[in-house]
């Protein structure tokens, strides 16, 4: 269930009748037969909102995982250093060792785990503290496909971090995991970039333009340099991001800590202290309009590493630093 919805079914539950509740939930017909009877009217109209929230909880994964996957900013992790009985990790031994490691962690916790159409496991985690029972309005989604060492993650707490990192690693018999440095709103599309599982296209030669009959003798030449610069901006922007469709990322961020070189600003190249800035480039598909902005001369070519390493190495996070120290050095590296 969204938060919008579990906010709405609380506040119609409290504006109904006790005395009527029940007749209530027998005309909305969404809840099974035994679901009805396990609800115990005897309680307080807060024990009762409860109980159907939970209950509601259990269809709350299949709702997401089918209608909106795409909803919120999703986060990818890597597992490493795999054990030698990694890949041999089935769901029900994944769900009880999963299950068992955070529980033991946490005493105010729901999981729900439920294995989708692609394979992929869906894990819905709500926490609660101390003194308060497991808050259903801001849970944490996990998407994990088994056998593989990426996850992606939604709504991820500080507080949950290290937990969801222990139980991940030893859950599926790994030593470890760190952030893949890629984010997105569209779950697909991250995952085919950081599973390379979108279809990677690269030209092998130039793209020619085409060709118009009855062309005027005098602009044949001029016509036919510019098809020919053209044609070589293509080239360089499909070598870069490929010929086919590609995976709609929203952002791109790069953290610079580099020197400052600019030969007509000396008080800001002769500086010791290294230039700090964040650059971030957005847009409904970056890698497109990247592309096509190589392709249609608004941006140099050939494309510069900085930017084809996005679809290259499945990240959309970089820092960027000098390899050597000093005003003169012209080198730069992206850590990983």
């Amino acid at each position: 269930m969204y938060d919008t919805s579990k906010l709405l079914l609380q506040r119609l539950v409290r504006r109904i009748p006790t005395q009527m509740l029940k007749a209530t939930l027998d005309k909305w017909g969404r809840l099974t037969v035994e679901q009805r009877q396990a609800m115990d009217f005897t309680q307080s109209k807060w024990a009762l909102t409860q109980k159907l929230l939970s209950v509601c909880e259990v269809h709350a994964l299949s709702v997401i995982m089918n209608d909106n996957p795409n909803q919120g900013m999703w986060y990818t992790f890597q597992l490493l250093e795999p054990e030698n009985d990694a890949q041999s990790v089935e769901l029900t031994q994944f769900k009880q060792q999963f299950k068992c490691h955070l529980s033991e962690l946490l005493r105010q916790m729901s999981v729900k785990i439920k294995k989708h159409t692609d394979e992929a496991v869906w894990i819905r985690i709500a926490l609660g503290s101390s003194f308060s029972k497991p808050n259903h309005l801001k849970p944490t989604y996990v998407v994990h496909y088994l056998q593989t060492p990426y996850v992606f993650v939604r709504n991820l707490t500080s507080k949950l971090k290290p937990l969801l990192s222990q139980a991940l690693t030893l859950a599926t018999r790994h030593q470890g995991v760190k952030e893949a440095n890629l984010s997105g709103r569209n779950l697909t599309s991250i995952r085919d970039l950081l599973m390379r599982q979108y279809q990677q296209v690269f030209p092998t030669k130039y793209h020619s333009p085409p060709e118009e009959e009855d062309q005027p003798v005098l602009n044949q030449h001029i016509e036919k340099e510019q098809g020919g610069v053209a044609a070589h901006r293509r080239h360089m922007a499909h070598q870069a991001f490929g010929d086919g469709m590609l995976p709609q990322l929203q952002s791109a961020v790069y953290m610079l800590d580099t020197k400052f070189r600019d030969p007509n600003n000396r008080t800001m190249t002769e500086r010791e202290e290294t230039f700090k800035c964040v650059v971030k480039f957005s847009s409904i598909n970056l890698l497109e309009s990247l592309r096509s902005c190589a392709s249609s001369g608004i941006a140099s070519a050939p494309v510069t590493p900085l930017l084809s390493s996005i679809p290259l190495k499945g990240r959309n996070y970089f820092v960027v630093t000098d390899n050597t120290p000093g005003p003169s050095s012209q080198g730069h590296q992206t850590q990983n």
